[in-house]
């Protein structure tokens, strides 16, 4: 559905040259939701905006829904975008028009008749979960709703691909995840073909299926979310994990512990698919002559299945904390000692 190839894009500025996008390669298939996470500065929305031709590469082809993006221009473009929508972080939504006329808007400029208009408004304004709200204007609206108006805006013509540019940052976390949810079930219903621009780890845990990792305009780790969160190599990529898998607060709270149990081990258990439903601390207790303390502990959802995160402090004599360990690494949990007395 997506090819980038050698995709590079140089701005000139009275400074010199900029490098906003460095040598990308990603291919992202039919139906797929694929996130691109990287920081302020990474070259995520210089990325989007190739995507859907708002910018021609410096070098390197871009094929998005069957189309050439970079090789062609006016109405041969124009009629591409028909294919790619796109929904924003501030909802870019046109404040004297009501619900209904905001999601109306693409299809008159289509030039839809009247009578397709409605009925497809319609569809989709049910679909968005909008009912009642129609004759609404955006500053009646919360957030969350705004977004929806924004993304059944941006299906109206039956696109084959929808850009997320940063769609979720202005939206508090519980809005935050019910438009995630709103973009799987678009993604399972219609079969539409997502990218997801963000910052935040969350969003690409909750909903996507792959993930590129960009840090100054190049993608420096890619892969599924799952494997990515299971291994990540590069050290922007741990940050990013770390986001989700340990709480802020895990490093004073292990701090803490040490001060009060100065012996033992304290170590950071990785759990993957159905190796999260092992009664795994239970059978440590049963098995060994050890004290557990579990510190903090977390299991999160992707789309690939479940992913885990425990650390505990185990005491002990020396031998029968060896074979405690022992017993984990023959479990396939991945082991991390992270403190040892």
């Amino acid at each position: 559905m997506i090819t980038l190839q050698n995709v590079k894009k140089i701005y000139s500025t009275k400074a010199g040259n900029v490098t906003a996008v460095n040598n990308i390669n990603l291919e992202i298939s039919k139906g797929e939701i694929f996130g691109i996470i990287g920081y302020s500065g990474a070259g995520k929305s210089s990325l989007i905006r190739l995507l859907n031709g708002l910018e021609k590469p410096t070098s390197g082809s871009i094929h998005v829904a069957g189309s050439q993006i970079d090789a062609i221009g006016g109405a041969k473009l124009r009629k591409a975008r028909l294919e790619i929508s796109m929904i924003f972080q501030h909802f870019n939504l046109l404040w004297s028009r009501t619900v209904r006329e905001n999601i109306s808007f693409p299809l008159e400029i289509a030039g839809v008749k009247k009578t397709e208009r409605l009925k497809r408004v319609d569809e989709l304004i049910k679909l968005v979960g909008l009912e009642g709200r129609e004759n609404a204007y955006p500053s009646q609206l919360s957030g969350g709703q705004k977004q929806r108006v924004g993304i059944a805006r941006a299906l109206a013509n039956n696109p084959k691909v929808l850009l997320c540019d940063e769609a979720t940052s202005a939206l508090d976390p519980q809005t935050t995840d019910s438009i995630l949810d709103l973009l799987v079930d678009i993604n399972k219903r219609l079969g539409l073909t997502i990218v997801l621009i963000t910052h935040e780890m969350h969003v690409i845990r909750k909903i996507c299926h792959r993930v590129a990792v960009m840090e100054n305009g190049e993608v420096v780790e890619q892969g599924d979310v799952l494997d990515v969160f299971r291994n990540p190599k590069q050290p922007i990529t741990k940050r990013f994990v770390k986001q989700v898998t340990e709480p802020e607060e895990t490093n004073e709270v292990v701090a803490h512990l040490l001060e009060l149990y100065p012996k033992g081990k304290v170590i950071q258990l990785s759990f993957v698919g159905e190796s999260t439903e092992k009664p795994l601390i239970t059978n440590l207790i049963r098995e060994f002559a050890i004290d557990i303390n579990i510190l903090q502990g977390k299991i999160s959802q992707t789309q690939n299945g479940s992913y885990g995160s425990l650390f505990i402090h185990l005491d002990g004599e020396e031998q029968e904390l060896n074979r405690a360990l022992e017993y984990i690494y023959n479990q396939h949990v991945e082991v991390e000692v992270i403190a040892n007395a």
